[in-house]
């Protein structure tokens, strides 16, 4: 049986699997993508990552990575399918999973009437199952869809969530990004390096991106931000030609002629397998305060996964750490009863 389980390669992972293998935890960490790194890869400038000033993001994905292998931390390739708690209880054993059944458990704790002992948590894979005394998830999150004809169609063919990943296809082509946080904005200046023009649309009548993001892109001649605009629909058979936008406040719509289109409009956090085993707020992310702790006993969450005010790199990479220290205290209780 492993002491901990981490769930997703990210900056929190992979800090994760650091922290772990040096404190001497049995520990492996699974991963379902190709590389590990998480969303950091497709990040084509890290500027606040202290040491590091204008390191390539997939650059840092690599120097997290390398700090593992140097430690040789364990790692499989496995996709995680469900995370289920072991119980026991009285004479025989039982195992139950979900949410429900743990606070049917408390009732029955409280009352008397059963006497348990934690016996840790099952991770089902589409390798296998692994045993493990606690579970750290850092599965990150992906990014959220527009919702409107033609986004899911065009895919690939001209609709991107990732401009550092696809932003070379268009060279001296046009292109439109669609949201106003950080990394719309780092979209924006990304791509007007290569573009021709580029078109930044936004909801709202100002940026929600960092000051010195929007002093950056609002100097560029070539791009243009539309304000109180949304996207209604991704025009094309085979490729992108166009974009239908309508501007909020008047109503009026018209379509740009782009090549095209970046999504930049949130993310969603990649909580499904822990939606029955720990609580979770609205938008789905795990609920954990500082420690990492989330509501049941023995499952930690660190990274974009978490409900946080700021989510960073670098606050990925400290939940990592805190999460493991909170895993030690955690596995030094149980172990003292």
């Amino acid at each position: 049986m492993y002491d901990v389980v981490i769930i997703g390669s990210g900056p929190a992972g992979l800090s994760a699997s650091i922290y772990a293998k040096r404190a001497g935890l049995k520990a492996v960490t699974l991963e379902q993508n190709p590389m590990s790194g998480g969303q950091v890869l497709n990040t084509y400038e890290v500027d606040n990552y202290p040491g590091l000033p204008g390191i390539n993001g997939f650059d840092l994905g690599l120097k997290f990575r390398e700090h593992a292998d140097k430690l040789a931390c364990e790692f499989q390739d496995a996709a995680v399918l469900d995370v289920r708690k072991i119980s026991t209880a009285g004479e025989g054993g039982m195992e139950a999973a979900g949410k429900e059944d743990r606070q049917a458990k408390e009732l029955m704790a409280a009352s008397g009437r059963h006497k348990q002992k934690d016996a840790g948590f099952v991770v089902v894979t589409d390798q296998g199952e692994i045993r493990t005394k606690t579970v750290l998830a850092a599965m990150g999150a992906s990014h959220a869809k527009l919702g409107v004809p033609g986004e899911e169609k065009l895919t690939g063919m001209g609709v991107s969530y990732c401009a550092t990943c696809d932003g070379a296809f268009f060279r001296d082509k046009v292109t439109a990004v669609i949201g106003g946080g950080d990394v719309a904005v780092e979209d924006a200046v990304f791509l007007a390096r290569g573009c021709k023009k580029v078109y930044l649309i936004h909801r709202r009548d100002q940026l929600r991106a960092a000051a010195v993001l929007q002093r950056e892109v609002m100097a560029l001649p070539n791009v243009e931000i539309l304000w109180d605009t949304v996207a209604k629909e991704v025009k094309g058979e085979d490729q992108v030609q166009g974009l239908l936008i309508e501007n909020v406040k008047t109503g009026k719509q018209e379509e740009l002629l782009v090549d095209g289109v970046f999504v930049a409009v949130g993310i969603i956090p990649a909580s499904d397998v822990l939606r029955d085993a720990a609580d979770c707020d609205e938008k789905g992310y795990v609920i954990a305060g500082e420690d990492c702790a989330a509501s049941t006993p023995g499952i930690f969450a660190a990274g974009d996964v978490r409900k946080k005010k700021l989510r960073q790199i670098v606050t990925a990479v400290a939940d990592g750490a805190n999460a493991v220290t909170s895993v030690l205290e955690y596995l030094s209780g149980v172990e003292a009863k």
